[in-house]
C-alpha cells in the first residue's frame, strides 16, 4: 500500500531528521519515485550529532540532500505548549517554497500511525500547509517500519526515538541557545556511555536524567553514576538526579495535564 502510495508522487521532499521514521520512508521513496529529495533542519534546538547522522546517511543512501539553515523562531523564544505547532508551521512553509521552487510535487514528513495516540500540537500545522504523511496515511505502524527497516538493512532499524532539545525545556521558559548546547552535550556523554534512550531535562540548574527501563541497571553502577554527575556539572548543572520513573516520551505534557 505504502509503495502504491508513492508512486503516485513523481517527485518528493521528505523533511527527514535521520531518525527511523523518515529514514525508512525516504529509502522507500527512493526506490519507488522518480524523484526525492531528503532536507534536513539545522537549528540550535536540534542535537548537532542528529544533523551528522542525517547526512552520513544520505551519502550511504545516495541521495539528494538539502539542509535547511534555521533560527529560532521568535514565537517560540519562550517554548510555549504549542511550539510543535508554530515551529512546524514555521519551518514546513519555508521547506514548501524550496520545494516549490524547485519543482517537486509534494512535501512529506514521518509521522507515523502511532503517532495518532500522543499529543502532537504540530500534525495541525500539517494539514493546514497539506503536508501529507504517507506512513500515517497508509497506518503503518512504529513496529512495522522496524521491522522493515531491519529487512532493508537500514541501520536506524533499532535507533531510539528522539525529539527535538526543546521537549527537554519546560513550558514557557526561556529557550537559551546555551542551554540547549548543556542539554545537547550532557545526552551526548551520556549515549557515549552506551545508554541509547536518555533525555536530560533541564530544570534550572538540575538535571534530571530519564533513561529507558530496558538501560536502567546500566545507571544505576555508583562509578557510572559519579562519571556522569560530575560530567554534567562540569557543563553546567549544579544538581543531577535520576528519574525513577524512567524515561516517558513528552514527560513535560504531564503538567498541561495537571492545569
Amino acid at each position: 500500500m505504502l509503495c502504491k502510495y508513492l508512486e503516485e508522487k513523481p517527485s518528493i521532499v521528505v523533511a527527514f531528521s535521520g531518525g527511523v521514521d523518515s529514514t525508512f520512508l525516504v529509502a522507500v521513496a527512493s526506490v519507488v519515485s522518480r524523484r526525492v529529495m531528503a532536507l534536513t533542519v539545522r537549528s540550535p534546538y536540534i542535537a548537532t550529532w542528529e544533523i551528522d547522522e542525517a547526512v552520513d546517511l544520505t551519502k550511504v543512501l545516495k541521495l539528494e540532500h538539502r539542509i535547511l539553515e534555521a533560527e529560532i523562531p521568535e514565537t517560540i523564544k519562550y517554548n510555549p505548549s504549542d511550539r510543535c505547532y508554530l515551529c512546524k508551521h514555521e519551518i514546513f512553509s519555508k521547506i514548501k517554497v524550496i520545494a516549490e521552487r524547485e519543482k517537486y510535487d509534494v512535501v512529506c514528513d514521518g509521522s507515523n500511525f502511532d503517532d495518532l495516540g500522543d499529543y502532537r500540537p504540530g500534525m495541525r500545522a500539517l494539514k493546514e500547509l497539506e503536508i501529507e504523511s504517507p506512513l500515517l496515511n497508509c497506518q503503518v505502524t512504529k513496529a512495522e517500519i522496524r521491522a522493515w527497516s531491519k529487512k532493508l538493512e537500514l541501520e536506524t532499524w533499532d535507533k531510539p526515538p528522539y525529539a527535538c532539545l526543546l521537549t527537554r525545556i519546560p513550558y514557557d521558559t526561556l529557550v537559551e541557545p546555551e542551554a540547549l548546547k548543556m542539554i545537547e552535550k550532557s545526552e551526548a556523554f551520556v549515549i557515549g556511555l552506551g545508554i541509547r534512550a536518555i533525555r536530560v531535562r533541564k530544570h534550572g540548574d538540575l538535571a534530571r536524567v530519564e533513561v529507558d527501563e530496558k538501560e536502567m541497571h546500566k545507571m544505576l553502577k555508583p562509578e557510572i553514576m559519579s562519571q556522569i554527575s560530575e560530567t554534567l556539572k562540569s557543563f553546567g548543572f549544579n544538581y543531577v538526579t535520576l528519574d525513577l520513573s524512567g524515561y516517558k516520551m513528552g514527560s513535560f505534557n504531564d503538567t498541561l495535564e495537571k492545569e
